[in-house]
């Protein structure tokens, strides 16, 4: 397991990497392959930040907890990592099998666009805007039921998830509402 811990406003001392160390192991036994553990901890005034992003067997598990003693904080968090990943095991448990289904062919069409507007005469426009992508991020699109993709969110703790749809074979979101319910936004064509 590779693991990466990180201490923000605070010094790193040996017992708390043992510590910590010692909880994963723990963790370690419930999955077949844990690629990536980051944890990472802050002190912020009184306050004693736990972070963990767990990555393993294709799932993405975050966990966070705060509290007045790192100690706690951390001990705190691995419960919590421990709650959702025994969460995750009974769904899997209590889950059908998907069905085989025959191989789908895609339609897909490439659109690009210029820097520059062309008005249709070969003259440009000096009124565009640029905008700018300040961040890019590459998803996983491993294909997943919505029961899958409302289990996988309850994990990461993110407010939507980007997931490709098995049953429609499409890019479908995933968020979470105010009522405790799930919406999900699917594409029309």
């Amino acid at each position: 397991m590779n693991t990466a811990i990180t201490g923000r406003h605070m010094d790193l001392t040996d017992a708390l990497r043992a510590y910590i160390e010692n909880g994963l192991r723990k963790i370690e036994m419930h999955f077949d392959k844990v690629i990536d553990a980051d944890i990472v901890l802050t002190v912020e005034k009184h306050r004693h930040i736990a972070e963990v992003n767990l990555h393993a067997n294709g799932i993405r598990i975050h966990s966070r907890e705060a509290s007045m003693d790192m100690y706690a904080s951390v001990d705190a968090v691995m419960e919590k990592l421990e709650k959702q990943i025994r969460k995750f095991k009974d769904r899997i448990n209590r889950h059908q099998p998907r069905r085989v289904r025959d191989a789908k062919t895609y339609d897909h069409a490439i659109i690009s666009m210029d820097e520059e507007n062309d008005n249709g005469h070969g003259e440009t426009t000096a009124s565009t805007q640029i905008h700018r992508v300040v961040q890019r991020e590459k998803l996983p699109m491993k294909p997943m039921n919505v029961d899958e993709a409302v289990m996988q969110l309850e994990l990461v703790e993110d407010p939507f998830l980007v997931f490709l749809n098995a049953d429609t074979s499409q890019v479908n979101v995933l968020y979470a509402r105010t009522d405790s319910t799930y919406g999900l936004i699917e594409p029309e064509f």
